[in-house]
Order: C-alpha cells, then structure tokens, then sequence
C-alpha cells in the first residue's frame, strides 16, 4: 500500500535577495542555507518526483531571523498544497497581533528555535513572563508549537508542557536522541521518560533516520520502540529537505526503508496521519492574502 505523504519539515530560500534579505538569527547562517538555496518552485517539483502531497512549509530561521516573508508569500501563493510555520519573537508586546495577521497568510503553526547548528541557547526566553500572551493563545485556537532544541534545551521544553498543558508541541528531529549504544536506548532515556506528557508530539526527520541506521542501533529496534513508547500518532515524518543531502525521493525512500517494520496502519499515520491532526488546515486549504 503506497500512503499519502505529507512534509512537515521541508525549508526554502529565494535566489531574490534584495525582496527577501537575509538576516540570520544570531547572525549566522547555517551552512546548508549557503550551500543548498532552494526556492519554493523547485521543491514543488520535488514533491512531484517524491509523491509528496502537501507540505508543512517550515520558516528558515538561520537565513531569515523572523521575517517570514518568502515562506509566507509562497504559502500564498500555493495554498492549495502548502501552509506555513512561522517564527516571531514571542516575547513581543504585539506578538500574538503578529501571530492573527500571519494566520490570514497561510499560517498553520509557530516554530521557536532554541538550540540548532549556528545558536546554542537553553531556550529560557521561551516561558519568559512576557511570552505568555502567546502560549495562553495558542492553546485558545489550539495551533501547534514546534521547537527546534539540542539536549540543552529540554529542561526548558518539559517546563512548557508541565506549565501549558493545553498546547501541542512538537519537536523537531525529536530533540536529537543519542542512540549510540543500540537496543533498548539507554542513552535516550529522556526521550522516553517525556512519553507521559499527552501534550508532546515528536517530528521524525532523516537526521533520526540516519542514527536509527548508524550501528549497533537498526531501525527495526529504534522505530518499534518509538511507536511502543508515544504511538504513532504522536508521530509525523518530515523531510529537513534540503538541509540534509539527496533528493527529496532520496529521503522519502530512507523512510519507507526505516518504517519497513511498522504496521501498515502506524506508517499511514506517521507519513500523513499525525500531520492532519496537528495542522488541520492540510485538510481544508484556506485561501489565504495575496502578498500586497
């Protein structure tokens, strides 16, 4: 059985540098950003070759801090097969304002960055005082909150789903586990002992992929273990297209290779299912603003 495929990780960047300028968070882009610029029009192409339905369209934070304008103008200008997550300053006074007009463009979840490749931060700033407006607000309109965050960052993230029970969050690459030392996963035990809290989601991506292949781990023992643990349907597969190298049919197939194991009824819901349910906008494209 072939299962719908929807990206709920992919990145884009516009060759036009004068109508959508750079400006890093943290003042540095990230290498694959410079390496692999990928405007919107080409991915679509690659969703084509990849059998790739919708797409999650994911900002890039390391090449355009919170601007998300060429994410948004591109959601626009395909709602029929993307909609976006976006990335603001939630500690902003007019933060959630930003958020409803964002929502008129295509906007169908936020995404904090807290800790990747060009910034290291604990991600304190994101249960600041002055960010709660935002969080009391995603849980009232029920939109999900990915968070992009190394080890360094996970105490802040059980904070969020301790203090704000109502609000979905999904991690990206699921909070990068260490699965170094094989079955049953030791070394990731706080991603298994955060399985308690109902309010977690996990974004798997081929960075996950690639460990779960890299010995003594397999992905026979890491994916069964992963399902057992959260279900999947706490579970959604991304791309990091094109953060990470190959094709979009090269990653698309990585995972049909690593999810060989998994029931037809759990790989359905991890290519597209739990994507549904997190961004129900996938489910009936909205029509959103043209860009003025």
């Amino acid at each position: 059985m072939t299962p719908k495929i929807i990206d709920i990780h992919p990145h884009i960047i516009s060759g036009d540098t004068v109508r959508y300028p750079h400006a890093p968070l943290g003042g540095k882009r990230s290498d694959w950003s410079e390496e692999r610029p990928f405007p919107v029009e080409q991915y679509l192409i690659e969703m084509q070759a990849a059998g790739v339905s919708q797409a999650a369209m994911v900002h890039s934070s390391t090449t355009y801090g919170h601007d998300n304008s060429y994410c948004a103008d591109s959601v626009v200008a395909y709602p029929d097969r993307l909609v976006g997550i976006y990335s603001f300053d939630i500690g902003a006074p007019d933060a959630v304002a930003t958020i409803e007009a964002h929502r008129a463009r295509g906007m169908a979840g936020l995404r904090l960055f807290g800790a990747g490749s060009t910034v290291q931060t604990d991600g304190a700033w994101m249960i600041a005082p002055e960010t709660r407006a935002v969080w009391d607000h995603m849980a009232q309109i029920g939109m999900t909150v990915a968070i992009q965050t190394t080890s360094i960052g996970m105490d802040t993230v059980e904070r969020i789903l301790q203090t704000y029970p109502d609000v979905t969050v999904i991690l990206d690459h699921l909070g990068r586990p260490d699965l170094t030392d094989g079955a049953p996963y030791a070394k990731a035990a706080r991603l298994w002992s955060m399985a308690r809290y109902p309010n977690l989601y996990h974004k798997i991506t081929p960075r996950t992929f690639d460990l779960s292949e890299k010995a003594p781990a397999t992905p026979q023992s890491f994916f069964a273990k992963l399902v057992a643990e959260y279900g999947a349907d706490r579970l959604a597969w991304g791309s990091n297209f094109p953060a990470n190298n190959g094709s979009l049919l090269d990653l698309v197939t990585q995972g049909h290779r690593c999810f060989a194991d998994l029931s037809d009824a759990d790989r359905a819901m991890i290519w597209a299912g739990t994507a549904e349910k997190l961004y129900p906008q996938l489910l009936a494209p909205s029509m959103p603003q043209a860009a003025q």
